[in-house]
């Protein structure tokens, strides 16, 4: 799998820095409450301020970093108040976006999903698997999207999903397996494949009942 993107279109610098960012932060590269600069991170990605810039507002639109006037830029804290707000607004937009893409998928684009399911079966329980499940993830969302054809749906759901990533990863990356997860999302993948709007909508009720019990899980360490 060489993409997590659907688009076969060159993407924008503003485009490469976000999933460069975006990246970094969910998997703490960049730490949650750290504080950044434009200026900083322009050159440690190699692409320019203005860039840069674009890309900080609108991971501050997703929820993972807070801008200030004059203190910068601030990456947002591990939250599991807001993590199991966030899950109770993608219960119902996945179930929407899931139920248009079981219906409107091409043949070809479910054979891609087939594929996807495939990844996701395939993945291991190592701490290296993980940043692995991070990009199938990704791309699951990003085609999911794109199969529902309502781009007002989408932009709000994919809206939610880095920091449900950043907050999935941050409680994983002891060694905890990532493999139970994976292999719901591969149920969900295949269900949207075979166009069965109902099987779908059950993988995104299971995928989110995990979700908020893991979620809920973490309150106790």
């Amino acid at each position: 799998m060489t993409s997590l993107f659907v688009t076969h279109q060159e993407p924008t610098l503003t485009e490469q820095a976000y999933r460069r960012l975006e990246e970094m932060i969910v998997t703490l590269e960049l730490s949650p409450g750290s504080a950044v600069s434009e200026a900083v991170l322009s050159t440690q990605i190699g692409i320019g301020t203005t860039p840069v810039r674009e890309a900080l507002q609108r991971l501050a639109r997703h929820y993972l970093v807070q801008i200030f006037a004059r203190r910068g830029v601030v990456i947002t804290a591990v939250d599991v108040n807001q993590q199991l707000q966030i899950l109770e607004t993608r219960r119902e937009l996945e179930r929407l976006v899931a139920r248009l893409a079981s219906r409107r998928a091409t043949d070809e684009e479910r054979e891609a999903l087939v594929l996807l399911a495939e990844h996701f079966e395939a993945i291991g329980a190592s701490v290296q698997e993980l940043r692995v499940f991070l990009r199938c993830d990704a791309e699951l969302n990003a085609r999911m999207v794109t199969l529902a054809r309502n781009p007002i749906a989408g932009d709000a759901l994919l809206a939610l999903h880095p920091s449900s990533r950043r907050f999935w990863f941050f409680h994983h990356r002891n060694g905890r397996s990532g493999q139970p997860t994976a292999k719901v999302h591969a149920v969900l993948a295949r269900a949207i494949a075979a166009g069965s709007e109902t099987q779908a909508l059950d993988a995104c009720e299971a995928l989110i009942s995990e979700a908020v019990e893991f979620a809920k899980g973490t309150l106790a360490l």
